[in-house]
C-alpha cells in the first residue's frame, strides 16, 4: 500500500523571514544588556613596564589548607589583614601585597581576600599557588 505524502511548499514570502531575523537580533541585543558580568577589575601592569619593589615594601600573607590567613607565622582573620594593609599603605606608597595560596584552600577564602585587596585599592597585588608536595614523599 502506497501512502500519499504531501510535498512541502517552498517559502515564497521572504519579507516574513527577514522580519523574524530582525526580531531575533533585537531580542538578543536586549537580553545581552541584562547579562552583567561580575568579576574582579584589577589594573594589570603593561607588558613592557618595569617597577622596582623593595623588600621592605612587600606585605606577605598565606592561605593555609583550611583557608585561614597566616601572617608572620600566626593565624589571623580578615579584619586584621585589612588593618595591616591599611596601615602599611599609609606608611609605604609602593606597597605590594603578596598572597600565597595552598592548593587545598577553599576558593571562597581566596575570593574574599582578593575582594579585600580590591576594596582597599591595592595598586600592587600578586598571588601564587604553593607547590603541592607529593603525599608519599616520592618525586613525580
Amino acid at each position: 500500500m502506497k501512502l500519499n505524502r504531501r510535498k512541502r511548499k517552498p517559502f515564497d514570502d521572504s519579507s516574513a523571514s527577514s522580519d523574524i531575523a530582525f526580531l531575533l537580533i533585537i531580542y538578543f541585543i536586549v537580553i545581552a544588556g541584562f547579562n552583567i558580568n561580575k568579576g574582579f577589575l584589577m589594573n594589570l601592569p603593561a607588558r613592557d613596564s618595569t617597577r622596582l619593589i623593595l623588600k621592605e615594601d612587600l606585605l606577605r600573607f598565606d592561605l593555609d589548607p583550611i583557608g585561614d590567613i597566616v601572617y608572620q607565622n600566626e593565624i589571623r582573620d580578615i579584619p586584621f589583614a585589612e588593618k595591616e594593609i591599611r596601615s602599611a599603605m599609609a606608611s609605604r606608597p609602593n606597597l605590594a601585597v603578596i598572597l600565597t595560596i595552598d592548593p587545598r584552600t577553599p576558593w571562597q577564602r581566596v575570593v574574599s581576600f582578593v575582594e579585600l585587596a580590591q576594596d582597599l585599592e591595592v595598586d600592587s597585588f600578586s598571588f601564587t599557588m604553593k607547590k603541592s608536595e607529593p603525599s608519599d614523599g616520592v618525586s613525580p
